[in-house]
């Protein structure tokens, strides 16, 4: 007969409304639901902070990806306005509105451009709505240098206002 293995600790449930402490002793914040396609669900607010949270909540690949689109956000558009609504993160200029977004698939990250018909050349994903174009990123496949001209070209049009 097989000796028995060890016995892993069991984790024990929480209970709603209570949190672990980091090692600290600060509290830690729950881990973000995934909602279909792995998009987080993160509570709405303005600036960077939930925008970080929502890209750190990114399943696996689509994590890096979520950082690199920041990157080249915030060195493309200095002094770039960030906001998540609606388990998106924004990304605007000023109080003129936003230009672009972005949401998690099951494969793809899509990359949404509000004012996507006046860049040159035309992301490949059409729209049924006036004006937007998409760009969807799959794992391996992102042309930086395109996006960046794509976000320079955007954030210099007039944005959207949600």
């Amino acid at each position: 007969m097989p000796a028995k293995s060890p016995s892993k600790p069991r984790k024990t449930a929480m209970k709603s409304g209570r949190s672990r402490t980091a090692s600290s002793g600060a509290p830690r914040a729950a881990k973000p639901k995934l909602l279909s396609g792995g998009n987080p669900q993160i509570p709405k607010g303005e600036g960077d902070a939930p925008v970080q949270a929502f890209i750190e909540a990114m399943p696996e690949w689509k994590r890096d990806i979520g950082r690199r689109i920041d990157e080249i956000i915030v060195r493309t558009v200095p002094g770039v306005r960030k906001a998540v609504k609606w388990n998106t993160p924004f990304f605007g200029v000023g109080e003129v509105g936003y230009f672009t977004a972005f949401h998690c698939f099951d494969k793809y990250v899509k990359v949404t451009f509000f004012r996507g018909t006046s860049l040159e050349p035309l992301p490949p994903g059409a729209s049924k709505v006036k004006d937007v174009r998409y760009y969807d990123i799959y794992e391996g496949k992102f042309d930086e240098a395109q996006f960046a001209s794509w976000i320079r070209q955007a954030a210099a049009l007039p944005g959207v206002v949600s």
